[in-house]
């Protein structure tokens, strides 16, 4: 790499790196490989927007290792929706390469599935691909899920009941958010309980990441309360 790649996938890094499995210049060694081959599926497959993908480093690998100090306070089975490109499991997948995470990446376009396959066979990641919609999934095809995760895929309303049937009491839902976060916090809050908290974006003034615990259909809350 040359000295101005080198100087951002560091940065990328910066306050992260104790939460790395591995060193940190064999992950970055490795997401340098990883965004060769998406600039060369890019040509044919949209898997990232093209304004964004010459800010691989901030906007998708740092935007993507925020989860890092989280992830390493819950469960280690992961489940991504919606994983399109590959952010955040698979620069989290290389991240944490050799320790406890799975990852499940749930992916229904074709296209989109085979270079997330291809990207997981190619790095040897801890992790299998699910070409399926979310809300057709349930506990038998993606396990015992720890960590839900998603970036930009649907609101938040609609990931929570697609994901009903893949939860358990103490699943933890890790989900990147833009700027109009707290209307859907508040939107979901009419047909769901949850706890609640708003860390703020490290690649984007106006964005959040936002962890919900203790999730439950509002219904079910007031029948356990009553």
């Amino acid at each position: 790499m040359n000295g101005m790649l080198v100087e951002s996938a560091r940065s990328a890094f910066s306050g992260f790196e104790d939460h790395l499995v591995r060193p940190v210049e064999v992950v970055v060694s490795d997401l340098e490989s990883f965004f060769a081959n998406l600039k060369k599926w890019q040509v044919a497959q949209n898997l990232v927007s093209r304004e964004t993908l010459e800010q691989f480093w901030f906007r998708h690998v740092r935007d993507s290792l925020q989860l890092l100090p989280l992830l390493s306070e819950l469960g280690g089975r992961i489940v991504d929706i919606g994983s399109g490109g590959g952010f955040p499991a698979l620069p989290l997948a290389i991240a944490l390469r050799g320790g406890r995470h799975e990852f499940t990446l749930v992916e229904s376009n074709r296209r989109k599935a085979s270079f997330l396959r291809t990207m997981i066979r190619t790095f040897e990641l801890q992790g299998v691909v699910l070409d399926q919609r979310a809300e057709l999934l349930g506990a038998a095809d993606v396990g015992q899920v720890d960590v839900l995760t998603s970036r930009a895929t649907a609101s938040l309303v609609n990931l929570l009941e697609w994901t009903a049937k893949m939860r358990h009491p103490d699943t933890v839902a890790l989900v990147h958010k833009g700027r109009e976060y707290r209307e859907e916090v508040a939107f979901a809050l009419n047909t769901w309980q949850f706890d609640v908290v708003e860390i703020p974006s490290l690649t984007a003034s106006d964005s959040a990441l936002l962890k919900l615990s203790r999730i439950m259909p509002r219904t079910l809350a007031a029948t356990t309360s009553s």
